[in-house]
């Protein structure tokens, strides 16, 4: 761990001060800022690009689309505070290597500059240099760097050459990707105009990098292979201060406010056998070349504009590169039919799966120059299909394999109301019983932890798990799990953690636990006493505190589920009515705005809860509740409507409060913001063929507040992916021919299926730096992800104008002028017909099958049969496009919807405008 600068607990005690609870953005002291003289720069047009190149260096300092004036995908503002030794930029290499029978050896051109020798230059060729003496002394083999213009794409392309009489291994090659994802000193206007972000497909030959801007307005920035340098790896290059063990590092500070650089790796076999040598499996197998004497190898990267985040695909297949999509994406459940659909420039010759039991790819056709294969799981867990092209390049795609989604949410639901129930334990700080946060590795309990909200039931790494065990109960109740919840909120979460009584009912404590050594003075033997000396650890006061708006939503959603349950499926809550629940929902949302003014000015995770605890109000006539808390929300977003970019946060950028802020939006009507929102949540929220990046809302900081290992770094299925895919779902039921919308809403959906281990166990989110490459043992924040998955799990029936009829979340047939779907989503609540219009969604009851006739638009929907607690679906069709919506044709209209007897047989329903 120490060399990520994170060991232990010791990051947590150096993070900058909190505001509120949460850190602040830096601010750098006047006094501190150096004299700092303009960097010498050459000017270059090629294409659609100004480029400006170092003249000492030969490095790029600039890198300007023409169609954004102003904008630079490069941190030129920065250039001159980066000039020095140790400061990594686009022009740079690091290289691993060893002369046959000798030890691995690092060169940095960064390191220690020394002058490049420079090279002829001259029609395509920009500039061009000898960089051997600035890799480092010793070097065994030359190095040139040439800036080319190949037809207006600028071209950085490196030649190696053994200049010796031995063969030398090149273990480790990197070339730094230096943009502008710097947010520190900036403001969210200036971050969102300015600044970027890099998403990368780990995908050997067919690789690439999407630079995206903030506010995800194009143009777009593709950084593809040049040549056969294929992204094996995509490194960290870490910060030297906190990595002493490191030899390929950059001075420049990493943090909330700064994500940092990482290499595009070509080679990665030095550093699996040294740095990532106890790291689970990488994305692709590590490996190294080696140059004979006399022997050239060239290396490099093209640099290629789309002219929007929607036409990356387009853009590559014009430059020739292979394009994958996959349908639904990548996670597979092994009940559900997917699609892989290839466009390439060469025949495939051949695929293969690692490991080789976890995936079925065939041939299925061809369907306007994609080539299709059904692809199958009959695994679990990761899975790497490689595939060879006749022109001897390989493409890597990255799966993930899981059981059916029902099975899925069954371990769930009973590892968390099992495995993390906590009661009986004569607990001091009243959390009996309670569901708390777990870890994997242990195999136990965090009972205590010097952050003390992980503890303490609240704040997002502490609510986490009893949060994911209610949310699961939404279309999925189970009695046992249900009684238990019923205790939780009763007896804890309404008898300690939230006010019930008194001028602050409702309010909501920042965490049950916290640190008092002279009262509980054997609470805390799990971790050293010095593990208790920072900011973290609340004492009585901090923990009792009511202001963090934060907190309120993960309580409501308690409150709510019980209300649903009571209200759609009678006799499994037995301790209140539906009444109870709802009110106290609302009693909770008043209560934010009382006591949390200050963090309610944000959107909230999981604020998408508020909405619809407004829309039940009103469904159930309690119209002054419902008057109030509409005044209250519209006040909310009458502030942010006055906002360019409504996304402040605790932090200095965040991908948190877009889906509330989107939610409330569109319930106000203000079309404008919203279709701000969606774009910007496109900026930083990828379609990529990996299940890890695909649908992956960016997040890099909070393994510092609920990950057991504390640490910068990009976080891969973080709650944020399944709860930006929801605002992304909404806006394209409003608009179906957008298919980019789908496509990166399911796989965010999806993705957050993968942090739930075989036997329920759900983690945080997974460490994706190569020295780790595994989840992370802590359950920590993932509730929040679970109740986005939960409220926006569906069946989305679609005709792709290029792909034809597809399911997403189902398996689909056609014959005879019919589509037949039978859903596997994991809730098969709510259904999504693209070509109908037709949003259906059930409170109770569950969608064993639909017909649809595109010729007639009729639709049947095949219901389950009754049960116990089920003895009626409660449905409600929409048309969120427009247009005339559909309507049962049998059933009882109540409260907006139409309530369905059902039988003891499975129960056609049709339905018509």
């Amino acid at each position: 761990m120490t060399r990520w600068g994170m060991a232990g607990w010791s990051a947590l005690a150096l993070l900058t001060p909190m505001v509120g609870g949460a850190m602040a953005a830096p601010v750098r002291p006047a006094a501190a800022m150096p004299a700092i003289r303009p960097v010498p720069v050459i000017r270059h047009r090629v294409g659609r690009f100004v480029l400006a190149l170092r003249r000492d260096t030969q490095t790029l300092a600039s890198l300007r689309p023409d169609s954004a004036p102003g904008f630079d995908f490069l941190p030129s503002g920065r250039e001159a505070e980066r000039s020095g030794d140790g400061y990594v930029h686009l022009g740079d290499l690091h290289l691993r290597l060893r002369v046959a029978g000798g030890a691995w050896q690092d060169f940095a051109s960064a390191s220690a500059r020394r002058p490049v020798t420079p090279l002829p230059a001259g029609g395509p060729i920009l500039a061009a240099a000898d960089i051997t003496a600035t890799m480092g002394p010793g070097l065994p083999i030359r190095v040139e760097r040439h800036w080319i213009d190949d037809r207006g794409v600028p071209v950085l392309r490196f030649t190696l050459v053994n200049t010796g009489s031995a063969a030398v291994e090149i273990g480790a090659l990197g070339m730094p990707m230096v943009f502008d994802n710097i947010i520190t000193d900036r403001s969210l206007d200036q971050a969102h105009a300015q600044a970027s972000f890099v998403d990368p497909y780990i995908g050997r030959d067919a690789g690439y990098l999407q630079v995206t801007r903030l506010n995800g307005a194009g143009p777009a920035l593709l950084v593809l292979p040049d040549g056969r340098s294929p992204l094996e790896a995509w490194r960290p290059i870490l910060q030297d201060s906190a990595a002493k063990d490191e030899s390929f590092t950059d001075h420049s500070p990493r943090g909330q406010t700064s994500e940092g650089f990482y290499d595009w790796t070509v080679a990665s076999k030095g550093f699996a056998e040294r740095e990532w040598a106890k790291a689970g499996e990488q994305w692709n197998v590590p490996t190294s070349f080696t140059l004979a004497p006399g022997e050239r190898r060239s290396v490099g990267v093209r640099l290629v504009l789309s002219p929007k985040i929607r036409g990356i695909e387009a853009t590559l297949a014009a430059a020739g590169r292979p394009v994958a999509v996959g349908v639904p994406g990548y996670v597979v459940p092994t009940d559900m039919e997917a699609s892989l659909f290839l466009r390439a420039p060469a025949a495939v010759v051949r695929m293969e799966v690692s490991p080789a039991d976890a995936l079925t790819v065939n041939p299925a056709g061809t369907v306007k120059g994609w080539r299709r294969f059904a692809v199958r799981g009959t695994g679990w867990g990761p899975a790497r299909l490689s595939i060879g092209y006749a022109d001897g390049s390989v493409q890597t795609v990255s799966y993930y394999v899981t059981k059916p989604l029902e099975r899925v949410m069954a371990d769930l639901g009973r590892f968390s109301t099992t495995k993390q129930w906590f009661e009986g334990k004569g607990d001091p700080f009243g959390r009996s019983p309670a569901i708390l946060t777990y870890d994997r590795e242990a195999n136990a309990i965090v009972a205590s932890e010097p952050r003390v909200w992980i503890a303490g039931m609240s704040d997002e790494g502490g609510a986490g798990s009893w949060v994911a065990a209610m949310a699961k109960q939404l279309d999925n109740p189970d009695p046992a799990e249900v009684a238990r919840l019923e205790r939780l909120i009763d007896e804890t979460v309404l008898g300690r953690l939230q006010d019930d009584a008194g001028p602050t009912a409702g309010a909501v404590r920042k965490s049950l636990f916290y640190y008092d050594p002279a009262k509980f003075p054997d609470a805390y033997r799990a971790f050293p006493a010095d593990k208790w000396k920072s900011w973290t650890s609340w004492d009585f006061k901090g923990a009792e505190d009511l202001g963090r708006a934060y907190n309120y939503p993960h309580v409501a959603i308690g409150h709510w589920v019980l209300y649903r349950i009571a209200r759609n499926h009678p006799g499994l809550v037995t301790r209140h009515d539906w009444r109870f629940y709802l009110g106290w929902a609302y009693r909770t949302t008043v209560a934010m705005m009382r006591d949390a003014p200050h963090y309610a000015q944000f959107g909230l995770m999981e604020g998408d809860v508020f909405l619809d605890i407004l829309r039940d109000l009103k469904r159930e006539g309690m119209t002054e509740e419902a008057t109030g808390m509409e005044r209250l929300m519209r006040g909310r977003a009458d502030h942010w409507r006055t906002l360019q970019y409504p996304f402040g946060s605790e932090m200095a950028w965040d991908s948190t409060g877009q889906p509330e802020v989107y939610a409330w939006m569109r319930y106000f009507g203000y079309r404008p913001q919203a279709e701000i929102t969606r774009e910007v949540i496109l900026g930083y929220d990828p379609a990529i063929p990996s299940w890890g990046y695909n649908g992956n809302a960016r997040r890099y900081w909070d393994f510092l507040y609920g990950g057991k290992y504390p640490r910068i770094e990009r976080q891969l299925h973080h709650y944020g992916s399944t709860l930006n895919a929801v605002p992304l779902f909404d806006a394209f039921r409003r608009d179906p021919a957008d298919m980019h919308l789908l496509r990166v809403a399911y796989g965010g959906l999806m993705g957050g299926i993968t942090n739930i281990d075989r036997d329920g166990f759900s983690s945080a989110a997974f460490h994706s730096a190569p020295d780790m490459m595994r989840w992370d043992p802590y359950s920590g924040d993932y509730g929040m992800g679970f109740y986005g998955h939960a409220i926006a799990a569906a069946t989305y029936v679609v005709k792709d104008a290029e792909l034809g009829w597809l399911a997403y979340g189902g398996n689909l047939r056609e014959e005879d002028g019919v589509v037949t779907v039978v859903p596997r989503d994991g809730a098969r609540s709510r259904l999504f017909i693209a070509p109908a219009g037709a949003w259906i969604t059930l409170d109770a009851g569950k969608i064993a099958g639909v017909r649809y006739a595109p010729a007639t638009g009729r639709i049947t929907l095949t219901l389950d049969p009754a049960t116990a607690v089920t003895p009626a679906a409660r449905l409600i069709v929409e048309a969120p496009g427009g247009g005339l919506p559909y309507r049962p044709l049998t059933g009882t209209t109540v409260r907006g919807g139409y309530t369905i007897p059902l039988t003891g047989r499975p129960l056609d329903v049709e339905l018509a405008r």
